[in-house]
């Protein structure tokens, strides 16, 4: 019996110290498109978030305190994505990797605003997130006046002449990007041909695929995700159209190959810089592909997401998200995909967008604009 009695009050006491542990773990959240069409993305951050908390807590966590990590999905459903920042608001959790989609990441923003937790988007590119000059964000990715730029020069360089169409999905990203690539080149002589909207989520693309034949479409710049980008590249190579497809950064992600097949060789998009051929990736990208996981696409960068806040936390000696984005944006901080520093309105000063092409075997490699 005291035998007995000795070993429950082992247990007892060995249940009360992880208890104990587990109550001093510091919660940190990544919110993105865990289910929905945009899922792939999703799978991305959190992939790079899981990754980021098990090596800050090898190195012994921030704060004298291990992280915990929450994962929420919005679906990329803006209406979900205010419901999950008002989860995450009321769970006091300081600090949210997220969201994906500008449509999320904006309405987002204003209920972490009002229940004070810091977030920094790994993808959301839409120039509003941070033109509102709220106190609690920032971002790792560029923005989409930016990335129309680049996407603009390269039209103009290379297409010259040419019969070009515009299209967009009238999502808060897909427009945004549309409208940003359509002001570069309007700004420099370039009329597009055509002008078209359609909804995220349609199918059928055969009715616009029609107008683009008979208009003559060389370069078809499409602003909205993969999977309907897929799809009218599918649909135009049906109908017998050799139009080039030109998108951004939604289209970095293998998904993208999966729909279309060896048609999809010769699509272009918009990307930052490669961050797995990054020296300072080198470590951590073995370290995911000893997991059989390709840290593609956003990975990376929500991984340097958690980074910044991890650094700066632990710079500033608190957890305090408005004390932590006083120092984020007085700061630099090394990340996975480079040394970053913030302006005041909480985007970053480094920048460098490229073009790259699909091929033909499912993967895709940077490309230089002819005369570059």
């Amino acid at each position: 019996m005291r035998s007995s009695k000795l070993i429950g009050l082992a247990l007892g006491a060995s249940f009360m110290l992880s208890t104990a542990a587990l109550a001093d773990d510091l919660t940190i959240a990544v919110a993105g498109p865990i289910t929905g069409g945009e899922s792939a993305f999703g799978r991305q951050m959190k992939n790079g978030a899981e990754m980021a908390v098990d090596q800050i807590n090898a190195s012994g966590g921030v704060l004298g305190q291990k992280l915990a990590l929450d994962v929420e999905d919005d679906a990329c459903d803006p209406k979900q994505a205010r419901s999950v920042a008002e989860k995450i608001a009321n769970a006091k959790i300081p600090f949210v990797a997220g969201h994906f989609c500008s449509s999320s990441s904006i309405p987002a923003s204003e209920a972490y605003a009002d229940g004070g937790v810091l977030q920094i988007t790994p993808a959301s590119t839409n120039p509003l997130f941070t033109d509102r000059k709220l106190w609690n964000v920032a971002r790792v990715c560029g923005r989409d006046d930016q990335q129309g730029q680049v996407a603009a020069r390269y039209i103009i360089k290379d297409f010259k002449g040419k019969n070009i169409a515009i299209l967009n999905d009238k999502t808060t990203y897909g427009k945004g990007l549309a409208d940003e690539t359509k002001k570069a080149l309007n700004k420099a002589g370039v009329i597009e041909k055509m002008y078209e909207s359609y909804n995220k989520g349609d199918k059928d693309f055969n009715a616009i695929v029609s107008r683009l034949k008979r208009d003559n479409i060389e370069l078809v710049y499409v602003g909205g995700y993969h999977q309907e980008a897929g799809l009218i590249l599918r649909q135009m190579r049906d109908q017998g159209l050799e139009t080039v497809l030109m998108s951004g950064d939604a289209l970095a992600d293998k998904e993208y190959a999966s729909i279309t097949g060896a048609a999809g060789a010769g699509t272009l998009f918009t990307f930052g810089p490669d961050p797995r051929k990054k020296p300072t990736a080198a470590a951590i990208v073995e370290k995911f592909r000893a997991k059989n996981i390709d840290p593609e696409g956003y990975t990376l960068y929500t991984y340097a997401a958690i980074q910044v806040w991890t650094q700066a936390a632990a710079k500033a000696g608190t957890s305090n998200p408005k004390k932590v984005m006083e120092t984020i944006k007085a700061g630099s901080w090394d990340t996975v995909i480079g040394k970053l520093e913030y302006d005041a309105k909480g985007d970053i000063k480094q920048l460098d967008y490229v073009i790259y092409k699909w091929d033909d075997k499912g993967g895709y490699a940077e490309v230089n604009p002819k005369g570059s």
